[in-house]
């Protein structure tokens, strides 16, 4: 029998999966029984299976290990949704599906900042009865405390950094563990004046200041508990559930807090008695394992492997939720490597690219995600239809004409060759990556991939000399937003005042100063209406330089357990379950 091509496979794969998902969406075939879930995509419509029932053990199962429990160096999307089971915040996202969980409530405050001074002053005043798993009241200082450690990058590492930038873009602070002041009043940009009352002064008024406390960094930390880079290890819980046991790369294993209140918790629910995570480094294994029953929820939700959803579709589809995630899946050009420092070389790329076969890849439209026409995701404010070149009126497929006309007009009527990196640990990287290759030679384009290591990214496309060095003229990627707005997405990847010689996510080197103007006008609007309108102009403003190449919004097929209840697809967290609302039928 003839072998088919990996490109003829992928296809055929695709193809199978978009029948199923048709299948399923009309209600036909299959089993769609009471002991098969919710229904398929029910906590995409809305609320799967909601209830307020109590008891039972939540389980997850993951192939990736936590960057760290510690809250202050999370960086991972899942362990940001995971924390909020023994995390809390002055503020969080509201546990609502669908766009709706963009919105900003109070958590530990009584109520949203009262913002004075022309927007650089942030006050909040403390819950009552919010205590520690030990019963201690939760304490100003302890929000000021938990908040400091991310000064301290030599022994907290790893996680954002957007609120050092915003309090201390000079960098003064050397964090709690440096602090040798006489009075031991830590960051100055923090007030405490009593246990109460926490005040924030911003050095210049930044509309997103309320997204970065929302993050796990900005949960409090109990000083005589915390254990420097060990605290990864036993966090002290300020939220309705504790650590019980842990041992990294096997499990983990959390049960209630005694002493939290949910009087005072106006966004935990908190259902299961008990929560546990373990991890399996077999992908496969894992759909099995879920689709057998033994476990809930794959925690890092980043979709089945395509044999995990062709069965799940086939026998289970009451399972399965196809969930659109806020992943822009995208090739970046590097500018300053030729020939992409001419744009026309650039655009000419963009219209031989076969967009359909990238995104068949990746799973095709229905398990893959939409093809995308610029970089904004759906879910940020500013996002919408604009499509410079077409891509969707020509159905994703290339156009040669234009393609050998901006040759042309770049100075290479001819072709030229480049080379593109893709993450050898992400399969689809290396597939698309391919197949891009394939469309690109009919058009004289002769495209070298070079696979890398996944954790070797951040010195090779995070390093812009290295780019230079080895000839990488382009780099095949994904991103999703650190929070929903315009500056938690495009920010990092192309504000010029955020490259950086290594850990560089600014691929591109992109430092115009118009772009960076919208950057600074969107931050001082505290409407995020009227900073969306801003980002909407800059993100034309990217789309029409072509130093990216946006091709798919990504979607995943995603296991949903038929114990599992109050599972809804939440845009706060790109897509994911918002997993403190979870619970299950013993």
């Amino acid at each position: 029998m003839k072998r088919l091509s990996r490109s003829r496979r992928i296809a055929g794969a695709a193809a199978v999966v978009g029948a199923l998902l048709a299948t399923a969406a009309c209600g036909g075939g299959g089993s769609d029984d009471e002991g098969s879930g919710a229904g398929f995509n029910a906590a995409v419509k809305g609320v799967a299976a909601k209830s307020a029932k109590k008891g039972g053990t939540l389980k997850f199962i993951n192939k990736q290990e936590f960057d760290s429990l510690d809250p202050q160096r999370q960086y991972y999307g899942f362990a940001w949704d995971f924390a909020r089971f023994y995390t809390r915040q002055l503020i969080s996202y509201a546990p609502k599906p669908g766009t709706a969980a963009n919105e900003l409530v109070p958590d530990l405050a009584t109520s949203t900042a009262k913002i004075s001074d022309g927007g650089k002053t942030y006050t909040y005043t403390l819950r009552d009865g919010i205590s520690w798993e030990d019963g201690s009241p939760i304490t100003a200082q302890d929000v000021k405390y938990g908040i400091e450690r991310i000064w301290a990058k030599d022994v907290v590492s790893g996680g954002p950094g957007y609120l050092r930038q915003v309090l201390d873009p000079k960098g003064e602070y050397k964090g709690p563990y440096k602090d040798k002041s006489k009075d031991k009043l830590g960051l100055k940009a923090i007030e405490t004046p009593d246990a109460k009352t926490v005040v924030f002064h911003l050095a210049k008024p930044n509309g997103d200041f309320e997204q970065m406390l929302a993050m796990p960094t900005g949960s409090p930390v109990k000083a005589d508990k915390d254990t420097g880079a060990k605290y990864s290890n036993r966090p002290f819980s300020s939220g309705p559930y504790k650590v019980q046991s842990y041992t990294p790369g096997k499990s983990l294993a959390m049960v209630r807090n005694t002493h939290w209140k949910k009087a005072s918790d106006p966004i935990r629910p908190a259902l299961p008695d008990k929560i546990t995570v373990t991890f399996n480094s077999n992908l496969e294994a894992i759909d099995r394992l879920l689709i057998k029953g033994d476990y809930d929820v794959f925690l890092s939700a980043t979709g089945m492997t395509p044999s995990g959803r062709n069965d799940a579709l086939k026998q289970h589809k009451g399972n399965v939720d196809n969930i659109t995630t806020s992943f822009v899946r995208y090739v970046d050009f590097a500018t300053k490597v030729k020939p992409f420092d001419n744009v026309h070389c650039r655009k000419a790329v963009i219209y031989g690219a076969d967009y359909k076969s990238l995104q068949t890849t990746r799973g095709g439209p229905q398990a893959g995600g939409d093809l995308a026409t610029n970089m904004l995701p759906k879910s940020v404010k500013g996002a919408d239809d604009y499509d410079p070149y077409g891509i969707l009126k020509r159905g994703g497929k290339p156009d040669p004409a234009k393609a050998k006309d901006e040759l042309k007009q770049c100075g290479k009527p001819n072709g030229f060759s480049t080379t593109i990196v893709a993450r050898n640990d992400q399969p689809a990287e290396v597939d698309a990556a391919e197949a891009l290759q394939a469309s690109l030679k009919k058009v004289g384009i002769t495209l070298n991939v070079e696979p890398i290591q996944g954790q070797s990214s951040a010195s090779i496309t995070g390093s812009p000399s290295v780019m230079k060095k080895r000839g990488y003229g382009m780099s095949m990627t994904g991103w999703g937003p650190d929070f929903p707005t315009g500056q938690g997405f495009s920010q990092p990847l192309i504000d010029g005042r955020f490259i950086q010689q290594t850990g560089n996510y600014n691929v591109s080197e992109t430092n115009d100063p118009e772009i960076n103007k919208f950057f600074d006008q969107a931050l001082k609007e505290t409407d995020p209406d009227k900073a969306g309108a801003i980002y909407q102009q800059m993100n034309h403003k990217v789309s029409d330089l072509a130093v990216q190449m946006p091709f798919m919004y990504e979607k995943n097929i995603t296991w949903r357990s038929s114990r599992l209840t109050n599972a809804f697809s939440s845009a706060a967290y790109n897509g994911r379950y918002d997993y403190s609302q979870l619970g299950v039928v013993k």
